[in-house]
């Protein structure tokens, strides 16, 4: 392939999924302002105490989705149908046995939960709706982020992003409709985040019908067979392995999304006994715009993951550069860009979530956006280390990587730098630790090239 051809593909699948990624994120956003304007600064603390659920809903989702979706990416590039098939429905099985979990959690267990992330009686009710209704949207939620993994994997791309794109404006408009002219209020916005899912996958039913394509299960030319017949035959032969491997692959997915809700948590935590409930609301500012900027970053891994999957699997290690070379520019630009719109936009973009004009809730935020942002940079770069590993079979230095900058790094960090200087340490624990995971990243990637050449 020439260079030129890797560039068009590069360009392709990343702006695609870019702008899906955007528009996906924008199911938490277009929550916060319209919540924000509903229902003042306790509706967007009971909002930010009940993200960290999503977060642990959309990584598994997104876990099962970039490991099957590698998998099988990988396994068609060796034109090996039948396995790749295998990966599809073993990607199924396991989206509804965590699905069901999380299911069961909203039926019987959303109150406690609710009070266990630090919900106090002036925010208690508006946060259990929230989060018992997330929960029990969950199946969608986790369905919606496989099958737009497997479909950006079976090489369409703009079908995802049309997906992803107008699952996000039926979220934006039925916000409005749900908040505002009915007057359903924080249940209304949640209904609305959980019909966006829906929709999404409605879009994506035309391509997934189609017989043609390979996520079916075996036997689809057998005749009279049903599909759940076939689905039942189709499992028995998975390999006991494949579901490890899915697993083991798409780990770091899940990682970067549960330490998400897991740094949510323990800044709440923070922030609560450095400034109350109006600190909160303000960090619920900056960690949703947070969701959208990573959103980008995770849009060009995504994007590059198919391509990079494929050339590995038909020994193409140079293609694979090529892309990760394309990935790393692209994000470096991006974040000079996105850093510069931040600290000469920051009194604009909290003002506009702060609908009661709260003098103490614009200065925190104002403060935080410029400090929280600087880190946004190595993020990226971890982001795209993280699934370059991933996508040539090599998942540990992706598992290592998330870690560090979901747990072993970011945590210990916020609690150190906030008891050291306060609010100041809070929003300095985020590049900080950032700053350190890229140059741990860079010696494992360096390390891996050193040991291919001398293998």
């Amino acid at each position: 392939m020439k260079y030129k051809d890797c560039f068009r593909d590069f360009s392709r699948y990343a702006s695609l999924n870019v702008l899906g990624m955007i528009g996906l994120s924008c199911y938490i956003l277009a929550d916060t302002f319209f919540v924000s304007k509903a229902l003042g600064a306790d509706g967007l603390t009971a909002l930010n105490l009940a993200i960290p659920v999503y977060s642990f809903i959309n990584g598994s989702g997104l876990m099962i989705g970039m490991g099957g979706g590698t998998r099988y990416s990988i396994l068609k590039g060796q034109k090996n149908e039948a396995a790749a098939r295998q990966a599809f429905a073993a990607s199924v099985v396991l989206t509804v046995l965590i699905a069901g979990f999380f299911f069961l959690l909203g039926l019987f267990a959303s109150g406690p939960l609710i009070r266990l992330l630090g919900a106090d009686a002036a925010v208690y009710e508006m946060g259990k709706t929230y989060l018992q209704i997330l929960l029990l949207f969950s199946p969608m939620f986790m369905m919606n982020n496989l099958l737009l993994c497997f479909v950006r994997n079976d090489g369409a791309p703009q079908r995802s992003m049309a997906a992803m794109i107008g699952g996000s404006l039926s979220n934006v408009v039925l916000d409005y409709v749900f908040m505002f002219p009915l007057g359903m209020g924080i249940f209304g916005a949640v209904l609305a985040t959980g019909f966006a899912p829906i929709i999404s996958m409605l879009i994506l039913s035309p391509f997934l019908l189609q017989r043609r394509k390979g996520m079916r299960p075996e036997g689809q030319n057998g005749g009279r067979a049903g599909a759940p017949l076939r689905m039942a035959r189709s499992l028995r032969k998975i390999p006991k392995g494949q579901f490890g491997y899915i697993l083991s692959a798409g780990l770091p997915s899940l990682i970067t999304e549960v330490s998400s809700g897991v740094v949510i948590i323990v800044f709440n935590f923070l922030i609560l006994h450095l400034k109350g409930n109006t600190g909160v609301a303000a960090y619920g500012v900056i960690a949703n715009l947070s969701l959208v900027v990573i959103a980008i970053y995770t849009g060009i891994a995504q994007g590059i993951q198919p391509l990079m999957s494929s050339a590995y699997g038909t020994g193409e290690s140079g293609q694979v550069k090529i892309y990760l070379r394309y990935a790393l520019i692209s994000t470096l630009l991006l974040s000079a860009g996105i850093y510069a719109c931040v600290f000469f936009g920051a009194a604009g973009i909290a003002a506009v979530f702060n609908s009661e004009k709260n003098a103490q809730l614009q200065s925190i935020a104002e403060t935080g956006l410029r400090i929280y942002f600087t880190g946004c940079a190595f993020a990226g770069f971890n982001i795209i280390l993280s699934v370059f590993f991933t996508s040539t079979e090599n998942a540990l230095p992706a598992q290592v990587i998330s870690l560090l900058r979901g747990f072993f790094i970011i945590l210990p960090a916020a609690f150190l730098l906030s008891a050291l200087f306060g609010m100041t340490g809070v929003w300095c624990a985020f590049p900080l630790t950032e700053l350190l995971v890229s140059a741990a990243a860079a010696g494992l990637y360096l390390r891996q090239g050193k040991g291919r050449k001398s293998a």
